[in-house]
């Protein structure tokens, strides 16, 4: 029997590749891309994606950026509209909390836009401030 050479496979020789990603360039939207918030993620490389010009849709992250790139609840990520469905967006870049406060400055984001925040934080935010269920007992 062989002798055991060492640990992990081809993953573990490859490396993370750290550094590589320490300054780049800022990507702006092109015509048939959006700006958007990912909500939730729902799984298998699928989230729910709060576009900037106000439409939920569902978002797919790309096969480039799968394993590579983690998208989670509240991250800023620029989205490619589809030309045949609406309702869907593939992820193409997922922005720092850095780059989406300089888009924020450039005003590519609205001044509304909330960065690293998740759902859970947006629905707390909102909920807080009313306390009112709307029955008024003065009518009774």
């Amino acid at each position: 029997m062989p002798k055991p050479k060492g640990k992990g496979g081809k993953n573990r020789r490859r490396g993370k590749g750290d550094g590589e990603e320490a300054k780049r360039e800022l990507e702006f939207k092109e015509e048939g891309q959006e700006y958007a918030q990912v909500v939730r993620m729902l799984g298998n490389g699928r989230c729910e994606c709060f576009c900037y010009d106000g439409v939920t849709r569902l978002g797919h992250i790309r096969g480039k950026m799968r394993k590579k790139v983690w998208v989670t609840a509240g991250d800023i990520v620029l989205v490619g509209k589809r030309d045949f469905q609406d309702e869907k967006v593939d992820i193409i870049h997922k922005y720092s909390a850095d780059e989406a406060r300089n888009l924020k400055q450039y005003g590519e984001l609205p001044e509304t836009a909330r960065i690293n925040e998740t759902a859970v934080d947006q629905a707390m935010a909102g909920e807080g401030d009313d306390d009112d269920i709307g029955i008024d007992f003065d009518d009774i």
